[in-house]
């Protein structure tokens, strides 16, 4: 009787040494930093921002002349596909585009979609999840055609003598802050990114209007993404930094100069650089909405006079090729 009592009396202190033990262990486990996991890969990887949106764009004059060495995917409604698409290209969304790209073989990606924004923000997760020759069309459909333009009714000149646009004021001194933080399911620096590309694939690109950015500068974390002579040359948002240089996930300040707390817009000269910072900030955990339309719906005369990316410059005339 003793001896079974004993055994009892053991069997229940191993049992509670072990929960204890197996509680403690939980606790003073380390919490896993999903931002440094996955960023070390992302740059051990070649895959900083400077890498990712490098050598992403080609002209519709020059994907009209050589249309078979892409595999094309039209990010446009279903509805708007069969009125007119590039000969063989297919139909997916921003949300299904991983899917689609599988059936890309050996040919580059090439994105197209109403304006070239939908497409540039895919375009950076299709590049982070192994794509990294793929493409946009400039302008998106709109440099097809006159009966795709979407542009014409989105270029203005807003912001020539805005209160809130600058030709004089010093841009804004860069400051640090915190990184972001986020939680994932993995722990690996590849598999936290897959998780990360397909939320911002989920979100979809979301955009910044022009008119509530030049109204409410202070409300948003405004970083200009254009040389410093450009600024010098067209001014800027009053408020603005001018981070293009440092945001890097290889300097050693790089992404600490952007708020994590707050609505990041960043803006170039047509909004297809800025949605694809855009995308990449997203992953990275930052709430980011690129600038709509860039500096062509803000100084698009400007734009026009020194022929610096200016839709009324470059816009079609003709309608090339389609398949209905």
């Amino acid at each position: 009787m003793k001896t079974r009592n004993l055994f009892k009396i053991f069997l229940i202190i191993a049992v509670s040494a072990l929960s204890l033990s197996g509680c403690i262990k939980k606790e003073d486990e380390p919490q896993v930093d999903y931002y440094k996991v996955m960023t070390e890969y992302m740059a051990a990887n070649t895959m900083d921002l400077p890498d990712v949106i490098a050598s992403g764009v080609v002209t519709a004059s020059a994907v009209n002349a050589n249309k078979s060495a892409y595999y094309i995917i039209d990010l446009r409604s279903a509805a708007d596909f069969a009125a007119g698409h590039i000969e063989g290209a297919v139909n997916s969304t921003v949300k299904d585009v991983l899917t689609a790209a599988q059936n890309a073989g050996s040919k580059p990606i090439l994105l197209v979609c109403y304006t070239g924004q939908n497409a540039a923000y895919a375009n950076v997760c299709l590049r982070l999840s192994g794509y990294k020759d793929s493409k946009i069309m400039k302008w998106g459909m709109s440099a097809w055609g006159p009966s795709f333009d979407k542009w014409s009714a989105n270029v203005s000149n807003q912001a020539v003598g805005h209160a809130n646009w600058s030709t004089t004021n010093t841009i804004k001194t860069p400051v640090t802050f915190s990184l972001p933080t986020f939680t994932a399911t993995a722990t690996t620096g590849a598999d936290i990114l897959k998780e990360r590309v397909k939320a911002a694939l989920d979100k979809g690109f979301q955009g910044s209007k022009v008119s509530d950015v030049l109204g409410t500068p202070a409300n948003y974390f405004i970083s200009n993404y254009w040389t410093e002579a450009d600024v010098n040359t067209y001014g800027h948002i009053k408020g603005a930094y001018r981070l293009n240089e440092t945001l890097k996930l290889t300097d050693a300040v790089g992404f600490k100069n952007l708020d994590p707390n707050a609505v990041i817009v960043p803006y170039c000269w047509t909004g297809q650089t800025s949605a694809m910072v855009s995308a990449y900030l997203t992953v990275l955990g930052y709430n980011a909405k690129g600038l709509m339309f860039g500096a062509n719906n803000m100084i698009q005369d400007q734009l026009f006079a020194n022929n610096k990316n200016s839709w009324n410059k470059e816009k079609p005339t003709t309608e090339l090729p389609t398949v209905k």
